[in-house]
């Protein structure tokens, strides 16, 4: 009778370890996973953040002199995503992004009334010497 439990209570040891270390590989599957669709987002959210270039009289004696180019950008945009998106999107190697944040104009709207203009950020992007983007698709 001993020998018969002492059986059984090995059966049931091993049954626990192999289930054990099937569970360990499906929970090392699953964060694998998890950490792909972690960086999609984020590569996505970044490329959101860069809304359109910025050109103006100003932008472009900047870009000739200094190499750099403006944006318009999202107000919650952070260096690092301006910097992922500009890279992705016009395969240079960005140097330096300065961010400044844009005051809306107070305006009349109307006899009496005084209306107010969005605020919104632009991205003073620096490109390595010799590098260029193209915005006229040639």
């Amino acid at each position: 009778m001993s020998e018969d439990k002492k059986v059984a209570v090995k059966k049931v040891a091993v049954k626990k370890v192999a289930d054990k270390k099937v569970a360990d590989k499906k929970v090392a599957v699953k964060k694998v996973a998890d950490k792909k669709v972690a960086v999609k987002k984020v590569a996505d959210k970044s490329l959101q953040s860069v809304l359109a270039p910025h050109v103006t009289e100003k932008a472009t004696m900047v870009a000739d002199k200094l190499n750099q180019i403006i944006f318009k950008v999202k107000k919650d945009a952070t260096k690092i995503q301006v910097k992922e998106a500009i890279e992705a999107m016009f395969k240079v190697d960005v140097e330096n992004i300065n961010l400044l944040n844009v005051k809306g104009k107070t305006k009349k709207a109307s006899r009496n009334t005084m209306g107010k203009r969005a605020d919104w950020k632009k991205a003073y992007v620096s490109i390595k010497a010799g590098q260029e983007i193209n915005f006229t698709g040639e």
